[in-house]
């Protein structure tokens, strides 16, 4: 009857005791095989992450780190802290997430784990890059990331993946460079554009419309010769300077035919170098293939996919080529005051006149970029006593025909006696206008 007793007593025991295990607040450290802690904290961290209950996984991790810093789940738990951040997402939790794997890669430079953690650094700039017209610092820091993942650890088998990631984020930073181009091209800031073109067909040899680059680029050294053939220079020195430019335009027009045979404007190319009684290069047959298969391996993107891209933040990259080697150096930066000044120099040598400034190269009236001076800039403007220059006939882009309206090429009078009463028909088309019926409705 007393062992009855004593039975009952010890289950009654049992029971209250595992009924209230479930109302404690467990800790890290709890229920864990006390011969590997360390083990069962990771793995306790890795089960929240899947779960999606990151903060909580961090916080194992943490504790994995601080308590048992010899232990041999240090390495994957400093990689792990990294990935919570990671999947986490957001702009601060990737920010935090970099700073972990920068500190991985610091401690652990030889594990195959670095570049993962390099690859997942550039990864995060690449989803926060956007489109060519837009902020450009995403795109720049994901190629530096990529970059130094294939040149730190050129025998991961994550190389050719980060590879194809820095093809596309080249074909973003190089379309940037090339509608900047474009824009001095079209306003005849030959300067500005040939800086422009020049830098991009040397940084970024995968880029899609690298034909159309050079074939602008060519136009562009043709125009400067019709430019130069207008100055008043001595004969010799104006020879030198048109065979100057007319080899440059030979060469771009050459490099086409030559690097890339495959592309749309090599037709155009040989019509040009045709013009200018040169010879037409033929390409190599290794050029040839490179070139097709460069041309191939662009996916096209359709016309739908072109309207619904103007919704979105980040950029189409399906031009971009999938084979060929990017370019691993540094982007090349040409200046256009220097190119305009090294004209200069060569054209006052010979007859040195203060006439000469940036419009000799046919800078036009383009607004000058970041890196350009202003045009009509002098060594004596601002000094006292000397009166700067007079500013040139203002030319307006979009000319009436002739015998249609005022001449468009001749400065407006700005005497007194002159000025009269504005004709509102001669008024700027670009004055804001009311808006009437819906219109009102528009913003902008």
């Amino acid at each position: 009857m007393v062992k009855k007793i004593l039975v009952s007593a010890a289950l009654a025991g049992a029971l209250l005791a595992s009924s209230g295990c479930h109302h404690k607040v467990q800790n890290p450290l709890s229920n864990i095989d006390s011969k590997q802690p360390d083990k069962g904290l990771f793995d306790r961290a890795m089960e929240s992450m899947k779960k999606g209950r990151y903060q909580e996984s961090r916080t194992l991790l943490e504790t994995l780190i601080n308590t048992y810093p010899d232990s041999e789940y240090i390495a994957r738990a400093k990689l792990a802290l990294g990935d919570a951040w990671y999947a986490e997402g957001g702009k601060a939790a990737w920010q935090e997430a970099e700073a972990q794997y920068k500190d991985f890669q610091t401690f652990f430079p030889n594990l195959p784990e670095a570049s993962e953690a390099q690859l997942k650094i550039a990864s995060m700039h690449y989803r926060q890059m956007e489109k060519p017209d837009r902020d450009f610092s995403e795109a720049a820091r994901a190629a530096e990331e990529y970059k130094a993942m294939i040149q730190q650890y050129p025998d991961s088998p994550l190389v050719p993946q980060a590879k194809q990631k820095l093809r596309e984020v080249q074909e973003v930073l190089a379309e940037r460079q090339y509608r900047i181009a474009h824009f001095y091209f079209l306003r005849d800031n030959l300067a500005a554009s040939q800086a422009r073109l020049e830098s991009l067909i040397d940084s970024y040899p995968l880029y899609s419309q690298v034909d159309e680059a050079l074939f602008e680029l060519g136009q562009l050294y043709e125009k400067e010769v019709e430019a130069l053939r207008k100055q008043k220079l001595a004969e010799a020195m104006k020879e030198k300077l048109v065979a100057q430019f007319e080899k440059k335009a030979i060469a771009a027009y050459s490099k086409i035919v030559t690097r890339y045979p495959a592309t749309d404007r090599v037709g155009d190319a040989k019509r040009r170098l045709e013009a200018l009684k040169a010879p037409i290069p033929e390409p190599t047959a290794e050029a040839l293939a490179e070139s097709k298969a460069e041309e191939a391996s662009r996916d096209k993107v359709k016309l739908a996919a072109r309207f619904t891209g103007n919704f979105k933040k980040h950029p189409n990259v399906a031009v971009a080529a999938k084979t060929g080697e990017p370019n691993l150096n540094d982007e090349t930066v040409k200046s256009a005051p220097e190119m305009v000044k090294d004209l200069t120099n060569q054209m006052t040598g010979a007859q040195p006149s203060k006439d000469l400034g940036v419009q000799v190269v046919g800078t036009g009236t383009g607004t000058p970029g970041a890196n350009e001076k202003a045009p009509g800039t002098a060594a004596s403007d601002g000094k006292e006593g000397t009166p700067p220059p007079q500013a040139p006939a203002q030319v307006n882009e979009i000319q009436k025909p002739s015998g249609e309206g005022v001449d468009v090429t001749q400065a407006p009078s700005t005497t007194p006696e002159k000025a009269g009463k504005v004709d509102k028909k001669q008024e700027s088309s670009s004055k804001k206008k009311k808006k009437k019926g819906l219109g009102k409705l528009n913003p902008f």
